[in-house]
Order: structure tokens, then sequence, then C-alpha cells
């Protein structure tokens, strides 16, 4: 089975971090035979904003929509903006791919691995997801909003009921794949709102409900407030499975969660809808250390593993599945060896590592 791939290295270091993660997926393709992955690369982002007045050409916006699956870098720079003081014109990228191909659910996997500090003391282990809705809520007012006089600035949140029952339900059938949480192997999805203050996340809170009762039997329910979420979760990680929130407060607390496990080096993500999907690392293009070599590659090398997951699941592809494993497990195997980039405590460069990932794909694939 063929499978195209649509690769946006975009700015800063997501060309040598996207070089490690296709080269990675190469060796993966080549390791277990019964699926290819054909990678197509286009330049969009800010840097190309910069030469051409266009964050991302409609031809590109084509291939990614055609394409089986997209494989993102990281896109933007501080300094390239729509206009002075306007924000910056990575969302001309991020916000047409989520929004034009119902990109609805950001999956955000948290799990620390082994030969990976945590900040919390004595923590050996934490493996959640936040999946955050991801094209309404307060992003919707994305290209809108007011500004009256230099005086008020208003942004506008939107809560659909079809919107809210698409990502609860996405998360009630991931924990259905998933081995429940690490506190008692129970399967658990936690809603997280401001539903006592905000109409908008009342209803958000109301059809949670409504999806989960559906679900009745198999997986059960949780909910809790979202500023005492961010402080359950660095008290207790071991209480959560599946996490489900509004777009910007899964912004903010999967940053958070990222923290626990490694900072955003360790932190992958997947924008997914029915349809189409994109994988990318959580982070940004750290321009200031571009082109060192120095760049973790490992958000972007998991996430690759989980384009594979789903490109399997989507096409009935169980070889595709099996690649994606032996990758997430060579990234424990070479984290627990020491083998990191500087900013999780090691002195490999972003080549060594992908190298070291490969070398442990293959010396390891008979286990599959």
């Amino acid at each position: 089975m063929r499978f195209s791939i649509a690769v946006l290295p975009g700015d800063g270091i997501g060309k040598e971090i996207m070089e490690a993660g296709v080269s990675v997926l190469k060796a993966a393709e080549e390791i277990v035979s019964g699926f290819e992955l054909d990678f197509a690369h286009f330049d969009a982002g800010a840097e190309h904003h910069k030469r051409t007045g266009t964050a991302l050409p409609e031809a590109t916006f084509e291939a990614c929509r055609s394409s089986d699956a997209i494989y993102l870098g990281a896109i933007g720079l501080p300094d390239v903006r729509e206009f002075p003081g306007g924000p910056e014109v990575s969302g001309q990228v991020m916000f047409k791919l989520r929004f034009d191909l119902d990109l609805f659910a950001g999956v955000r996997p948290i799990k620390l691995y082994k030969g990976i500090d945590s900040p919390l003391r004595d923590m050996e282990n934490i493996d959640f997801v936040v999946l955050r809705e991801n094209i309404e809520g307060l992003f919707a007012s994305y290209g809108g909003g007011t500004l009256v006089s230099d005086e008020v600035a208003t942004d506008t949140m939107v809560i659909t009921r079809k919107g809210t029952e698409k990502i609860v339900d996405m998360g009630f059938q991931l924990a259905l794949k998933r081995g429940g949480r690490l506190l008692d192997q129970k399967r658990v999805v936690t809603c997280t709102d401001k539903s006592n203050v905000f109409r908008s996340m009342a209803f958000f809170n109301k059809v949670f409900h409504d999806v989960a009762d559906r679900y009745e039997g198999q997986v059960e329910r949780d909910h809790v407030l979202i500023d005492a979420m961010t402080l359950l979760m660095v008290q207790q990680p071991q209480n959560y499975d599946i996490i489900v929130t509004e777009n910007q407060f899964g912004d903010i607390i999967s940053d958070l969660a990222a923290a626990l496990v490694g900072g955003m080096g360790m932190a992958p993500s997947g924008d997914i809808g029915h349809n189409h999907a994109m994988f990318q690392p959580a982070h940004g293009s750290a321009p200031t250390i571009a082109g060192k070599g120095i760049a973790n590659p490992l958000a972007t090398i998991l996430s690759g593993s989980m384009m594979l997951d789903w490109l399997s699941d989507q096409h009935s592809c169980p070889e595709a599945k099996k690649a994606g494993e032996l990758i997430e497990q060579a990234v424990a195997r070479t984290v627990k060896r020491g083998v990191k980039t500087v900013d999780i405590g090691g002195t490999s460069t972003t080549a060594e590592v992908a190298e070291n990932i490969i070398a442990q794909m293959k010396a390891h694939a008979q286990l599959l």
C-alpha cells in the first residue's frame, strides 16, 4: 500500500528536524514491508512569506488536501507578522489547514520515557493524552475580533454541539484503544472547562455528558475545572487517561503537560479529522538555534510514528502500525541509553539522535 505524504519543513529548525523525521520514516518503510511512503516537499511559513508575500501558496494547500497525510516541521518566526503589532503569519498556514481540512482534533500524547527527567519528584511514569478541540472555541475568532478606537478589543468564543460532539466522541474512542490511566488501568475521559462561569463552557460540559452516555459501562467520565486541572495535572498526572477540552484551554494545558515529560522537544502532536490529518512537533521554530545541529528531533520523530498509526487505522494497513510501533520503541531505547540532545540533558546532535534511533529499529526489527 502506497501513501503520499506532503512534507512542510517550515521555518527555523524545521528543516533539520524534518530531515531527521523523514530519515526515520524511510528506515521504517524499508524494515517493515507492506507499505510505501512517497514524500513530496513544499515551502510554506514565515520565510516563504518574507520572499513572496504568501505563507501558504494555494498550490501547496491543494497538495496537502490531496495527500494521505501532512508532515510538518515548525512554522513561524517572531518578527514576521501579518501587520505591525499583529499576529504572526504562522496562523495563515496552521489555521488554513486546520479549518479548511476540518482537522478538528488536536491530539497531544504526554508520555515520560525512561532516561528523561521530569521536574516532578520521584515520578517515573506519566502517560495520558490531551485532546484539544481544534477549530472552535476562542480560536474561531482568528482573523476576526474587533478593536475599537485603540481602547477596547474583543474576540468571540464559539462552541457548537456538532463540534463538541466530534471531539468528545473521539476522546471516548481513543480511550477504548488505550490501556487506561496509570492509577488503576480504568478507561476514563475527563472533561475540563470553566462551566461554573461561562455559558459556552456549561454547554460544552452538557454536550460532553450527552456523548458520555453512549459509552456508559465502557468508559468512565470525569470532570475537572480548568484552573483545578493546572494543579491536579502536576500533582497527580497518573489520575488521567484522556483529557478533552476547548481549543485555547487545550493549547495552554498541553504545553504545561509537556513540561512534565521533558519539555516541548518531547511533545508530538496530531491535528486530525475524519478524512485528513497533519502531524507535527508541538514546539516552535526556535530560530536562535537553527542551523546549529542541536535541535531535539524526538517530537518530530514521534509525530511520524503517530502518522503511521493514523494511516494504518484509515486504510486498514497493519504494516504501517507495526512501523509506527517500531519507531516509538526505538525512541524509548535510544533515550534510555542516554542518546539525547542538550535540552533534555544530553550531548548528541540532531543527526546523531536520528541515526541511533534507526540503529535501534534495525537491531530490534525481529521483535515485531
